[in-house]
């Protein structure tokens, strides 16, 4: 299975993108996956403008999405995917033979109408808002633990002992 993840804007915090990377060295030991970044539009948010960049990062992302892909995309009006849900419809997907999952992330604007049209699911990781470049990091460890749950392997929490 190939997990493409498509997200616009880059991580510009080096602790954020190392634990990005940690998580994607561990992914691979499940899947191939790939992270592609598109441009943001620097919009401000005045009446049209934010519809106007959100629709031009929705070509991008668009252009990154193959017509075979099953594709999921990241919206707070999705259903709330926890890793054992998650892992659920990966195992689902593989029933039906796809092999191609990409997931797509908006800017700070969201995603637009076309790119919500073409999504086959819309997955919201929770409901507290997280900051942009944050929710690449929690996406990453939900697909993580979504594998773990999958291969039935322990799931362990980090930053706890073994006493808590």
């Amino acid at each position: 299975m190939k997990i493409t993840i498509v997200a616009v804007g880059g991580v510009r915090d080096n602790d954020l993108k190392k634990r990005i990377q940690q998580y994607s060295r561990r992914l691979s030991v499940y899947c191939r996956i790939q992270l592609i970044e598109v441009r943001e539009e620097k919009t401000r948010e005045v009446q049209g403008l934010s519809e106007q960049g959100r629709n031009l990062e929705g070509a991008r992302i668009l252009s990154h999405i193959g017509d075979g892909d099953y594709v999921i995309a990241l919206a707070n009006e999705g259903h709330i995917w926890s890793p054992r849900m998650l892992s659920n419809e990966l195992d689902r997907l593989v029933m039906e033979g796809r092999s191609q999952i990409t997931l797509v992330m908006g800017g700070e604007h969201g995603l637009s109408a076309e790119v919500l049209e073409r999504a086959n699911a819309q997955l919201a990781i929770c409901q507290t808002a997280f900051p942009h470049q944050l929710l690449r990091l929690v996406l990453m460890e939900r697909v993580y633990r979504a594998f773990q749950c999958s291969l039935g392997e322990p799931i362990h929490r980090m930053g706890k002992n073994k006493n808590g």
